[in-house]
């Protein structure tokens, strides 16, 4: 593993965080879904663009929090149990950690886990 992906994500590799919305922010750090579709023609959303490390390293950590956060968990369960495969609902489980740390990063707050009903 390079040093590249070891290193933990810092704010020159995402400036816009906690200033901008979660569409904008997930496309900037390529976990927005794009379209491949041409008239009629519906293809499957794919990720792509952005920012190669940022995503890595929000995957990782989208890895980690379903495995060992009980609300990451339980999101990540509920795709999957909804028919979605794995790496993809791992993609929305990043998405979702980075809106939340957008929001929490905006509102000046701390994380604190609630737990899924």
């Amino acid at each position: 593993m390079s040093a590249r992906l070891s290193r933990p994500l810092s704010w020159p590799e995402l400036p816009e965080i906690g200033t901008t919305d979660r569409r904008k922010i997930a496309a900037l750090a390529g976990l927005a879904p794009i379209a491949r579709d041409s008239g009629q023609r519906n293809g499957k959303r794919v990720i792509g663009g952005g920012r190669p490390t940022v995503r890595t390293v929000l995957y990782l950590a989208a890895l980690h929090a379903s495995r060992h956060t009980a609300m990451f968990r339980a999101f990540r369960q509920k795709l999957q149990d909804a028919g979605k495969p794995v790496k993809a609902a791992l993609t929305a489980t990043a998405r979702k950690l980075l809106s939340m740390l957008n929001s929490i990063i905006a509102a000046g707050t701390c994380f604190t886990e609630v737990q899924p009903a």
